[in-house]
């Protein structure tokens, strides 16, 4: 039996990660996070004694733990491009120190692990035309995503230099149950629920590639278990969307047509994400939930799970234009 530490795991997609590796594989799993704003220990679905919550940050000393540790998948991060244009020193605080710091309690721990570090599509910036493949040039359009491109960057050269067994995979815009509710899909369904108007960035025509977490998540153990050390891995289902076709996508689904209300434009919001996952296609995985049905799913999972938003979307998660306010 193998140990898994995740962290950030009381976050979306750990937390996401957490439940499938509970229900298919006999490994014991360490849940370490900070439980800041985007955490909920309500989205576990586990009790078990092979399952451990600790509640540190990756900017803790956290090498005795890693000492008893086979793979570690790093998810801790801040992760809203909103926040980090209001405050960016805590996206470089968690998301470039804390990383920073991980990679030195790896280096200092007693064990050697396999490091799998969580990145996106976004640090490599907005492309009008094609898609990026993993060896293209970084250029992030936001402190949010610059951080993870310097984690990304700091991972992989911790690889070069001590030979510490790190991957790093860059994924499109995941979307399904536990997503925080300030994320454009769960927004959508919940304020229209509320009767709230449907606020839309600019023109609306923003386009992003959308993957259902549970692809990702399988994506992930496949390069945790088929990759190449030192290499990075894009993970796409190329269900490529414009913003406001997913808004009118959701409306169907909840057979209610919201009131769209098209807001002032964040800056620097990029135009267009693609990136193409061949690399990691060659090594066995491909999606498997088509885009409707997952999407089908997740706008069922938010209208039967109201005891779980609702204590959630006060202080400002629902704004708006979130870039605007000033976040702690």
């Amino acid at each position: 039996m193998k140990t898994f530490l995740v962290t950030g795991g009381a976050g979306f997609i750990g937390s996401n990660f957490i439940n499938y590796l509970h229900k298919n594989y006999e490994d014991y799993i360490i849940n370490l996070d900070k439980l800041s704003y985007g955490s909920n220990l309500n989205n576990i679905e586990i009790s078990s004694d092979k399952y451990k919550f600790i509640r540190k940050s990756i900017g803790d000393d956290i090498t005795e733990i890693i000492d008893n540790t086979d793979y570690i998948i790093n998810f801790a991060a801040e992760s809203h491009v909103d926040r980090s244009i209001a405050n960016p020193q805590s996206f470089v605080s968690e998301n470039i120190n804390g990383v920073l710091n991980l990679l030195e309690c790896i280096r200092k721990s007693k064990n050697d692990p396999v490091l799998i570090n969580i990145g996106t599509d976004e640090e490599y910036g907005d492309i009008v035309n094609g898609s990026f493949i993993e060896q293209d040039m970084l250029k992030p359009s936001s402190p949010y995503s610059a951080s993870k491109a310097a984690s990304s960057l700091l991972a992989l050269s911790y690889f070069r230099t001590y030979g510490i067994k790190t991957m790093v995979t860059r994924t499109s815009n995941n979307f399904g149950k536990y997503q925080f509710p300030e994320k454009l899909i769960p927004k959508t369904i919940i304020r229209n629920l509320l009767n709230l108007d449907i606020p839309l960035y600019g023109s609306g025509k923003n386009i992003r590639d959308w993957i259902y977490t549970e692809d990702n998540v399988r994506a992930i153990l496949t390069v945790l278990f088929k990759g190449k050390y030192g290499e990075i891995y894009n993970i796409s289902s190329n269900h490529e969307l414009e913003n406001i076709d997913i808004v009118e996508k959701i409306f169907d689904l909840m057979g209610k047509k919201g009131n769209l209300k098209y807001v002032s434009d964040r800056p620097g919001h990029d135009v267009r994400y693609s990136i193409r996952s061949d690399k990691l296609k060659s090594l066995g995985w491909k999606p498997e939930y088509g885009f409707p049905d997952a999407l089908k799913l997740t706008v069922e999972w938010y209208i039967n799970n109201e005891k779980w938003w609702r204590p959630l979307i006060g202080n400002n998660t629902l704004s708006e234009e979130p870039w605007k306010l000033k976040w702690d």
